[in-house]
């Protein structure tokens, strides 16, 4: 794969390159994600912050997780969709969405996360990271 991988909101609003590879790519199946993606579970890429240069106005959402941690996001205010989430106490890493990438081929998910919430009919395939809650 070669990067910077270019990424987009649905209306183009926000655009962003992707500098170098993810971290870590993980599958989220709590309740909470299932509710973001409308699905059985969110992808997230995690990557430096300084790795990603967005151009666009966003806006801001937060939540408070379960560790007591906020829970902060980034979209798009014209479309919706969500570009990163991120922990205001730690804004060196994101944790992009990334199949806004132009190249999704690198959200191949690596680790699944809360699978104690997951949807009973999916299944996580063999040779990746299990974790109940969060990793």
């Amino acid at each position: 794969m070669t990067y910077p991988i270019n990424g987009s909101c649905q209306c183009g609003g926000v655009t962003y390159q992707l500098l170098e590879p993810p971290l870590k790519v993980f599958a989220c199946h709590c309740k909470e994600c299932q509710k973001l993606s409308t699905s059985a579970f969110s992808i997230t890429a995690v990557v430096n912050a300084d790795a990603v240069k967005f151009q666009g106005e966003m806006a801001d959402w937060q939540r408070a997780a379960d560790s007591g941690n906020i829970n902060a996001a980034k979209f798009c205010p014209t479309c919706g969709n969500r570009i990163y989430h991120y922990n205001p106490s730690d804004p060196k890493k994101i944790k992009l969405k990334p199949s806004n990438l132009s190249d999704t081929s690198l959200i191949n998910p690596t680790a699944h996360v809360w699978v104690s919430e997951k949807q009973a009919w999916y299944t996580i395939p063999e040779g990746v990271e299990v974790y109940a809650k969060q990793s």
